[in-house]
C-alpha cells in the first residue's frame, strides 16, 4: 500500500476530490439502496453497498493504471478504439427493447460478475480523445469544413447517431462537449454554427421518423416527449411524480438536513441511490451538504482548468479539457434535474450514484487528467509533429 502512495503522482487535488467524492458517497448510497431493497425486492443493503465498493476499487484501480501513461499515447489508442466503440454501439443498439419494456438497447450483460456495460459512456470519453487529437493534428492549417467533414464529421455524426435512439440525454451532452472542445481547439464559427442547425435537423427528422414508425424505437420518443411535456406542465403531478418527490425531499432537508440514513423520501422516490441520489443527499445533509457537494465538483473544474493550462502541448490542453468537463457538466446537470431546472434525463452523479459502470468511465476520464498533470512522465515535446498514420508507431506510443 506504501508503494502505491508513493508511486501517485499527478494533480493532487484531483486526487483528493476524487477519494473524497468516493468515499462520501458509500452513506448516501447505503442510505437509498433501502428502496431497492424493501419496495422493489431486489437484494440487500450490504449487497448494493458491497457491489457499488467493488465498482470503485476497480475504478480507483483504472484510475492508478492510467495516470501512468504518457499523454501522447491516448492520440494512437484513440485510433484504435474508436472502430471497436462503433462496434459496441451497433452491436447494444441492435439488441432493441426487451418484452418487460427495459431498454436493453443501452447495456451489453457480462455473464457472472453480475454487471453491465454501457458503451455510450466509453464512446464519449474516446470521441473526445479522437477530436483533441484532430485539432492538434491541424493546429498550423487553415481548417475548412470540406476537409473536415471524412476526419472529424463523420466519426462524431456516427457517435452520436448510434447513442441517439436509445440515449437522448447522453447523445446531447456528447454533442455539445464536442461543439465545445471545437470551439476551444480554433474552428471557425460559422462552420459550428452549421453543424448546430445540421444536428437540430437530424434530431428532427429522427423524432418526426420514429413518430411514422414506431416499432423502429419502441418507448423511446415517447418517454422523451412525456419528459419534456412534464416539465414543462408542473401543474401534472402525476406526471412529475418523481420530480415533486425529489422537491419534497430537498424541502424538507432544510439548512442541515435529518442526518445520515434518515431520508423520508428515499422509500417513495425511484431511482433515488442514482438518478436522484441529490435529492437524498439534500434530505439527509442539508443545504450545507448539497452546496458542498457543489462546491467540489465546481472545485474539479477549476483544478480541470489549471491543469490544462499548465500542459505543454495543443492535444494535451485539449484532451484534459475534453474528457474533464463532461463529468462536471453531467454533475450540474444530475443536480439540475433534482431542483427541476432541467427535464429528468437518466444521467448519474459522477463518482456518487449506485450501479452501472458508468464510473469507470468517469475514472477512466480523471485518470487521463492525471496523467496531463504527471509531470514525472516523460512527454516528448514534439509529439504532435510525429506521424500516426504508421501502425507499428501507434503500437508502440512512438507518437
Amino acid at each position: 500500500m506504501l508503494n502505491i502512495l508513493q508511486n501517485i503522482k499527478g494533480d493532487k487535488a484531483i486526487w483528493a476530490i476524487a477519494a473524497l467524492l468516493a468515499l462520501f458517497s458509500f452513506l448516501p448510497v447505503y442510505s437509498a439502496s433501502s428502496n431497492l431493497v424493501y419496495v422493489v425486492g431486489n437484494g440487500t443493503t450490504v449487497g448494493h453497498l458491497v457491489k457499488h465498493a467493488i465498482l470503485l476499487v476497480l475504478g480507483f484501480g483504472i484510475i492508478y493504471g492510467i495516470h501512468k501513461i504518457p499523454t501522447h499515447f491516448f492520440k494512437g489508442l484513440s485510433m484504435i478504439a474508436l472502430p471497436i466503440v462503433l462496434v459496441l454501439l451497433v452491436f447494444v443498439l441492435a439488441q432493441g427493447t426487451s418484452g418487460g419494456g427495459t431498454n436493453d438497447s443501452r447495456w451489453i450483460r457480462i455473464p457472472l460478475v453480475g454487471f453491465g456495460f454501457q458503451p455510450s459512456n466509453l464512446a464519449s470519453v474516446v470521441l473526445m480523445i479522437y477530436v483533441a487529437r484532430y485539432f492538434s493534428k491541424v493546429r498550423d492549417i487553415k481548417i475548412t469544413f470540406k476537409e473536415s467533414i471524412l476526419p472529424l464529421w463523420l466519426p462524431v455524426f456516427l457517435v452520436v447517431a448510434l447513442i441517439l435512439p436509445a440515449n437522448f440525454s447522453t447523445a446531447g451532452i456528447v454533442f455539445s462537449m464536442v461543439m465545445i472542445l471545437c470551439f476551444l481547439g480554433g474552428y471557425p464559427m460559422k462552420y459550428l454554427l452549421g453543424i448546430v442547425g445540421a444536428g437540430v435537423l437530424f434530431l428532427t427528422l429522427f423524432v418526426l421518423t420514429a413518430k411514422a414508425f414506431p416499432d423502429l424505437f419502441p418507448n423511446r420518443v415517447d418517454t422523451w416527449m412525456s419528459r419534456i411535456d412534464s416539465f414543462s406542465n408542473p401543474e401534472d403531478t402525476e406526471a412529475n411524480y418523481q420530480i415533486e418527490r425529489a422537491k419534497i425531499a430537498i424541502a424538507t432537508g432544510g439548512i442541515v438536513g435529518k442526518g445520515a440514513g434518515k431520508s423520508v423520501q428515499k422509500n417513495f422516490l425511484p431511482q433515488s441511490s442514482s438518478d436522484f441520489i441529490y435529492a437524498i443527499i439534500v434530505e439527509e445533509y442539508g443545504l450545507i451538504g448539497g452546496f458542498g457537494l457543489m462546491f467540489f465538483y465546481l472545485f474539479l473544474l477549476f483544478r480541470i482548468v489549471v491543469v490544462a493550462n499548465g500542459t505543454a502541448t495543443v492535444f494535451s490542453k485539449l484532451l484534459v479539457l475534453g474528457v474533464g468537463l463532461p463529468i462536471v457538466f453531467q454533475a450540474l446537470i444530475n443536480m439540475a434535474v433534482a431542483v427541476e431546472l432541467f427535464p429528468v434525463t437518466g444521467q448519474n452523479l459522477p463518482l456518487i450514484s449506485s450501479g452501472g459502470t458508468s464510473s469507470w468511465m468517469t475514472c477512466l476520464a480523471i485518470g487521463i487528467i492525471l496523467s496531463a498533470s504527471n509531470k514525472s512522465i516523460v512527454q516528448e515535446s514534439s509529439a504532435d509533429d510525429i506521424d500516426e498514420t504508421n501502425p507499428l508507431e501507434i503500437l508502440s506510443g512512438q507518437l
